[in-house]
């Protein structure tokens, strides 16, 4: 495995454990089940991607490519990130299990500097048609979209390539002081981004 592969690996890793911990928390807050099953499958990857990251490093200890203490250091970040991930499906579990949560949770949830939202795309937003990249989102609202749900389909840390469609629910996180704009631009009830 070279130092590029690794390094790949445990930012897909590392990026995966953040977004399930961004859905779980949304699975929560918007009572959607759909979502906190999403989480359950993420998990799933992330475990058979730091399997495959593990065994790279200790096939390559084996080649004498690399130091065992490098090696160890690789293991144990990618088991950082599968445990960020079981704690995500900790927090998903709850919504699959239909346990009733105090009302302080999801409002110490909603407090938090960076928020989760959910909106639909509207016909009128400017948003349609649009590629992630050619609107900068991020750059004006501060929001940025972490997953798209396409109907049944997901596109997860979407990039900058993608196209945003009518219909399509995004989830995006940021500042609460970008969510009111970015809301209005996803519906349709302003047009300047």
């Amino acid at each position: 495995m070279s130092e590029k592969e690794a390094e790949a690996l445990l930012l897909e890793l590392k990026e995966k454990a953040e977004l399930m911990v961004d859905l779980a928390y949304s699975s929560i807050i918007y009572d959607n089940k759909e979502i906190a099953k999403e989480v359950y499958e993420l998990e799933d990857y992330v475990d058979s991607l730091n399997e495959e990251l593990q065994k790279l490093a200790i096939k390559d200890v084996k080649a004498g490519e690399l130091e065992v203490n490098e090696a160890l250091a690789i293991i144990q970040l990618g088991a950082c990130s599968e445990a960020i991930a079981d704690a995500a499906r900790d927090i998903a579990d709850v919504e699959l299990r239909d346990v009733e949560l105090h009302p302080i949770i999801k409002e110490s949830v909603m407090e938090a500097e960076e928020v989760l939202v959910r909106v639909e795309v509207k016909s009128g937003s400017v948003l349609c048609n649009k590629k992630l990249g050619e609107i900068e989102l991020a750059s004006h609202t501060g929001m940025w979209i972490i997953a798209i749900k396409r109907g049944n389909k997901w596109i997860y840390d979407p990039s900058k390539n993608v196209q945003i469609l009518e219909g399509d629910i995004l989830f995006a996180k940021g500042p609460k002081e970008g969510v009111e704009h970015f809301l209005m631009l996803a519906e349709g009830k302003e047009k300047e981004i």
